[in-house]
């Protein structure tokens, strides 16, 4: 029977994009590099703010099919090839390594000594190295080497192997790969197969030719074919957002202002650093500039091109900053609405309310924009293997070609700021400031550093911590309120000090019809946003996992979390920015050493719950 296998054209950046390994009906397969792609049928997709971002000269998706064709050169869709090569039969547990020649369209591999015909499976151990390269394990080399490194047999029959199970052990020591060449019987089981053991990088990914290799010292690691440290994608995003219709007009007399501040030099040695967010301010309270003005004033003294210069796609995992337009674009006093971007302001629907605890909540939010219609661009511009700071391969091996794989897709969100006077009391606070600096530190001392400043900018602060936990938040409490699953919604924080945000965006992104059903934007209409936030406060005062998580002094990967878990918190990781991490709860609720952000709601809400059952 012929087998139809698929992958949607959405997933050809995330999760089966290039250097992905992953299952499908039994069999195992490798997205290849997109100087393979076919030129037939491939779409062009339009991001001229991403692409000046990355330095590329576009973006393509993948070419639509309703059946990858693996096993066919030049078909449509993404191509990918067959890894690992070395396959096992399940009947005779004869090993074989499998080639481009040995397959027939429409069919899985046959074992060739089975009768009736038995569908030979994929071998579970690969090999990957820092560099990104990724290889079939040498098993010809494991049977015949020692685990105490001695010298191992003497052999010419490098592919009479069979992969054999015992039903006198358990776990990695039951399994073992046996030499069956005449005169030899070398065998060594896989009791401690995964890890580091001399073996030699190929230097290449499957999907490269022999002449592609380079010479790799890195040591080679064996892993499961599905562990989560062989792959780590590198994508980037940006929402189709208008472009501004009048050019920014330089003011002469503010400009001689500016330029004659005594801050100004202080400023332009280092524009990046944190306390030059502190020099911005101070500046602008004297002269009146705005943001535009100054980092046009900051680009013509120092010579940095700013926020457009392009970007390699391969020099570093971070993402360039793509956060101030969007800012702009939804805080504009008249949002524009172009075919892409259909956005209205709109409120809680709590103005003039004195009671408690609605009161307090109208104090804590500021402007409610409903996005009715949202494009976002998704394009991947390499991966890496064994840990995300490792050396990124590009999308394209051969590093000739200017452009990268996309994907367009639409959707639908809720925007939300903070009441900006609050926000600026409650992050001067000593306590708040002393829990996020000990957040910084092991950020600081985390592998993940790089990554997690390109989304929280130069020093991590206290509003990104709570605006991260608060889209977090508001995220699983709108599972519940629009029938979303939580891996369908998305977020975006906004909360560079230096650039004056202080809001999240709650979105759905599919490729399908399921994010434009407008199931998300009728949360936001009043009165329901406004309730959705008060039970979304109320839950997160209690997590099921409390006293221990709400007290925990760091948690989750490299301890980047305070009062955050799978309980309260945590999201699927699609629909996080940041990885899930520099999470706190408290932040957001108050704890015994740090007041909360919307600590005051709480607070009323249970006094109000006390009260209504006082008087019943």
């Amino acid at each position: 029977m012929s087998r139809t296998l698929r992958v949607r054209q959405s997933q050809t950046v995330v999760p089966f994009g290039v250097g992905a390994v992953f299952d499908i009906q039994g069999e195992s397969f490798v997205a290849t590099g997109i100087g393979d792609w076919p030129t037939r049928g491939r779409q062009p997709v339009e991001s001229a703010r991403l692409a000046d971002r990355l330095g590329v000269t576009g973006f393509f998706s993948a070419p639509a099919t309703a059946n990858d064709r693996f096993d066919v050169a030049d078909a449509p869709g993404a191509p990918y090839i067959r890894f690992p090569s070395w396959l096992f039969c399940g009947a005779c547990r004869r090993m074989k390594r499998w080639r481009i020649a040995d397959e027939k369209h429409g069919q899985a591999p046959r074992c060739p000594s089975c009768s009736p015909v038995r569908t030979l499976a994929p071998m579970r151990f690969v090999q990957i190295c820092q560099a990104g390269h990724l290889s079939d394990v040498d098993w010809w080399f494991w049977a015949h080497s020692r685990r105490d490194g001695g010298e191992r047999r003497q052999c010419v029959e490098r592919e009479k192997l069979k992969f054999l199970v015992s039903e006198r052990a358990s776990g990695l020591e039951a399994l073992s790969v046996a030499c069956t060449a005449k005169g030899c019987g070398a065998v060594r089981d896989l009791l401690d197969v995964l890890g580091t053991h001399g073996l030699r990088c190929s230097g290449r990914n499957p999907w490269q030719r022999a002449a592609e290799a380079a010479q790799c010292t890195k040591p080679v690691q064996i892993v499961q074919r599905t562990a989560g440290n062989l792959y780590y994608p590198v994508v980037h995003s940006a929402l189709d957002i208008p472009e501004p219709d009048v050019p920014q007009v330089i003011d002469d007399a503010v400009a001689d202002q500016v330029r004659e501040h005594g801050l100004w030099v202080m400023l332009c040695r280092d524009p990046g650093s944190p306390r030059a967010t502190r020099f911005r301010e101070m500046i602008q309270e004297d002269t009146g500039a705005d943001d535009g003005l100054l980092d046009t004033l900051i680009t013509e003294e120092t010579g940095d091109p700013g926020p457009g210069t392009p970007v390699s796609p391969s020099a570093s995992p971070g993402r360039p900053d793509l956060s101030r337009e969007e800012w702009a674009a939804f805080m504009a006093p008249a949002p524009p609405a172009t075919r892409n971007f259909a956005v209205r302001e709109t409120t809680l629907g709590l103005a003039g309310e004195t009671a408690e605890p609605w009161s307090s909540l109208a104090g804590r939010f500021g402007r409610v924009v409903l996005a009715d219609r949202l494009r976002e661009v998704r394009a991947l511009s390499g991966f890496t293997r064994v840990s995300p700071d490792a050396t990124v391969v590009p999308a394209d091996t051969s590093r000739r070609l200017r452009w990268l794989p996309a994907v367009e897709v639409y959707g639908e969100g809720i925007f939300l700021t903070l009441d900006p006077g609050g926000l600026r009391e409650w992050e001067e606070h000593s306590d708040v400031r002393r829990r996020v600096a000990g957040m910084r530190a092991d950020l600081e001392r985390s592998f993940q550093k790089d990554r997690l400043h390109s989304v929280t900018g130069p020093e991590l602060t206290p509003r990104f911590v709570l605006l991260h936990t608060l889209a977090h938040l508001l995220i699983r409490q709108l599972s519940f309120e629009s029938g979303y699953t939580t891996a369908s919604l998305r977020e975006r924080i906004y909360a560079r000090p230096e650039q004056k945000q202080y809001g999240i965006l709650v979105y759905t992104a599919a490729g399908d019809a399921e994010g434009t059903l407008g199931g998300l934007v009728r949360q936001g209409e009043p009165p329901r946003l406004a309730e959705t936030l008060l039970r979304m406060t109320e839950a997160a005062a209690w997590c099921s996992a409390d006293p221990l998580c709400a007290e925990h002094t760091g948690q989750g990967f490299g301890n980047l979390n305070r009062a955050a878990c799978h309980a309260c918190a945590l999201l699927p990781e699609t629909s996080c920015e940041a990885g899930n991490s520099l999470l706190d709860r408290a932040l957001v609720v108050g704890g015994k050493h740090v007041p909360g952000y919307l600590e005051a709601i709480v607070i009323a809400a249970r006094a109000a719950a006390a009260t209504a059952l006082e008087q019943a």
